[in-house]
């Protein structure tokens, strides 16, 4: 056994530690890819009670979050809409999918969460998809709830 600090290891050295019973892990995903030369950023969303999100959009790097109150409406390309409670994680690939959905999903209270996302060089955190993609892309997402 090693008498180094973990913190003082190296990335990629890999040193194996047992967690606290104080630290829980809440999501564990391999990403699709990590964008060569990206850079990571972390930020707070805050959506007052109703609030619809950020139009459909992507990211040029795989995010990964974390809902701190309330519930969140989430859809990403591929996969059901779902709503995640307080204490709930999500993930999203990346690149060339689009991210449907990211609103409040209560009418009556506000939702929080934090969202880790890898960023690819020079491009920006997220880029808007247009109306003439979402029509050419419809295939590809997943039936919404009222498609009965």
């Amino acid at each position: 056994m090693s008498d180094r600090n973990p913190a003082d290891v190296p990335p990629g050295e890999g040193q194996e530690i047992s967690l606290p019973p104080e630290v829980k892990l809440l999501q564990e995903v391999t990403p699709p890819f990590f964008p060569e030369g990206g850079s990571a950023m972390t930020i707070l969303v805050e959506w007052p009670p109703g609030h619809p999100g950020l139009p459909p959009h992507r990211h040029s790097g795989p995010a990964f979050g974390y809902v701190m109150e309330g519930a969140l409406r989430f859809e990403v390309e591929g996969r059901p809409e779902q709503v995640i409670q307080a204490g709930g994680t999500f993930w999203e690939p990346g690149g060339d999918v689009i991210h449907y959905q990211d609103g409040n999903a209560s009418a009556d209270a506000p939702n929080k969460f934090v969202v880790t996302m890898l960023c690819a060089p020079g491009q920006p955190m997220l880029t808007l998809v247009d109306e003439e993609e979402l029509r050419e892309r419809a295939h590809l997402r997943a039936p919404r709830p009222s498609d009965g």
